[in-house]
């Protein structure tokens, strides 16, 4: 990953706080370079001012289970199961399942 991209989507949810597509593209590239706390703020950020299909729910759980934030994480599980039934997305569903969290 590049820290040039990094910085351009620093800079574009910077300028488009609420722009819910700029702070996924944000949280996708903190994951990515391995900024696990940043990541989690912008999911949280986005989830706020998104109905999210369940996807970004998967990789909020994910983050939030490699740090230790448990109890965060079964409420991301369940609230991205939800997401995933409503949007008819069995597949995502199955991948929440096969996590265990």
């Amino acid at each position: 990953m590049s820290t040039d991209r990094l910085a351009t989507m620093r800079a574009m949810a910077a300028k488009q706080p609420n722009n819910a597509l700029a702070r996924f593209g944000l949280a996708n590239e903190l994951q990515k370079a391995g900024l696990l706390d940043e990541a989690a703020t912008e999911f949280s950020a986005y989830l706020a001012m998104h109905d999210d299909e369940g996807n970004a729910w998967l990789r909020y759980a994910d983050i939030l289970h490699a740090l230790g934030r448990h109890d965060e994480v079964r409420d991301a599980v369940t609230r991205g199961i939800d997401a995933a039934h409503r949007y008819g997305h069995s597949g995502l569903v199955a991948e929440f399942e096969e996590r265990g969290y």
